[in-house]
């Protein structure tokens, strides 16, 4: 009998491909569309998935000949991703939304559903892949399943997926990660699939025009301006809000001093924003909290990994403690520019994902 595999298709090339990679491979395939943004009111904020998106996987799976959902999870979706995203703006913290998306969603809710139809397996079009691994452990042998970086590392997605663990990584596939993306597009010409020619999208998938800023507003009535100042606390400006600024951000200060300044810190109990000179957002040491590990926690501590604190980021080498209530301490071995609370830190060992968490504040 085939395995049955649920596959979650956003309209875009890497889903498509996966169901087609998945269905050639001898599994029954079924394609799912999630509706995730529920919007409240009449605005130019667009929907996720929109409903262009939604026909262009009802049109793929129909090329492809299989059965497509359409599910609605936009209040689950509210309820995890969007309230967490405003909220941690309010802090002054920068969130990583596709990272939550994951965990609840994604790999969770949906994880949930595809069991319930029956199905084997749950796949994305991550580009990431899964490793089982046997290990002779005496006297019993176990099972592991390794989350690893994508074949094409200038697409990899594995820091978005390090909430993953060793229950649900067992059940889930990602076909594109053995894949280069020009052989993933390639494919899809070939096949002559009207999404081979589909731009990718590079923003938070429910901001339209990639511009938070509007978005938050319509959320946030309650954004109150404050001060700018040195790290010395020298008053330099007035600030419109910190949900409008992230860590490292240069542009859209509106004050001058004669030198390239960016904000270094957001202080959310006192409203203000701190800037200082580019080597002043260099930091080795930082907190972070609710660590997931995709395989079991090191049994010793401190244990070094390479760590990579945002999705573009190279990551560099550090030294982790392990604290109590899910929480560590990096220092890198070498100072590391915009350590960002909000965004996770992800631990590696080579191509190995170990697990990650959210960072919390710098030291």
């Amino acid at each position: 009998m085939k395995k049955k595999v649920l596959v979650l298709m956003s309209g875009g090339i890497d889903s498509s491909l996966a169901a087609y990679i998945l269905k050639k491979s001898g599994y029954e395939v079924i394609g799912c569309t999630m509706r995730l943004f529920l919007c409240k009111k009449k605005s130019s904020e667009k929907q996720c998935c929109s409903p262009d998106d939604i026909n262009e996987a009802q049109r793929t799976a129909q090329q492809l000949g299989i059965k497509h959902y359409v599910i609605d999870k936009r209040r689950v979706f509210e309820k995890y991703v969007i309230e967490n995203f405003v909220s941690e703006y309010m802090r002054g913290r920068t969130p990583n939304p596709c990272i939550i998306c994951n965990v609840k969603i994604k790999f969770g809710e949906m994880l949930k559903f595809a069991k319930g139809l029956g199905c084997d397996f749950l796949a994305t079009g991550h580009y990431a892949r899964i490793v089982r691994q046997s290990e002779v452990r005496s006297p019993k042998s176990e099972v592991k399943y390794l989350l690893k970086k994508g074949v094409d590392e200038t697409k990899d997605q594995s820091y978005f997926l390090y909430g993953l663990n060793q229950k649900n990584l067992p059940h889930i596939l990602f076909p594109a990660g053995d894949y280069k993306k020009p052989e993933i597009r390639k494919l899809a010409k070939k096949l002559k699939l009207k999404v081979a020619d589909k731009k990718e999208s590079q923003e938070i998938c429910f901001v339209e025009d990639a511009d938070y800023r509007k978005f938050l507003e319509r959320r946030l009535p309650q954004i109150k301006p404050g001060k700018i100042v040195d790290t010395l606390g020298k008053v330099l400006g007035t600030h419109k809000g910190i949900s409008y600024y992230t860590i490292g951000q240069r542009h859209g200060l509106g004050i001058s001093v004669g030198y390239s300044i960016y904000v270094v810190k957001i202080d959310a109990e006192k409203n203000e924003i701190v800037v200082g000179k580019k080597e002043e957002l260099l930091n080795k040491e930082f907190l972070v909290q609710d660590i997931s590990w995709t395989v079991s926690p090191p049994k010793k501590s401190p244990f070094i990994a390479n760590v990579r604190i945002r999705y573009k980021h190279k990551e560099s080498k550090a030294k982790i403690y392990l604290m109590k209530n899910k929480t560590a301490k990096v220092i890198f071995e070498k100072p590391q520019l915009s350590i960002t609370p909000g965004q996770s830190a992800v631990f590696y060992k080579k191509d190995i994902v170990l697990g990650g968490g959210i960072i919390a504040y710098v030291v």
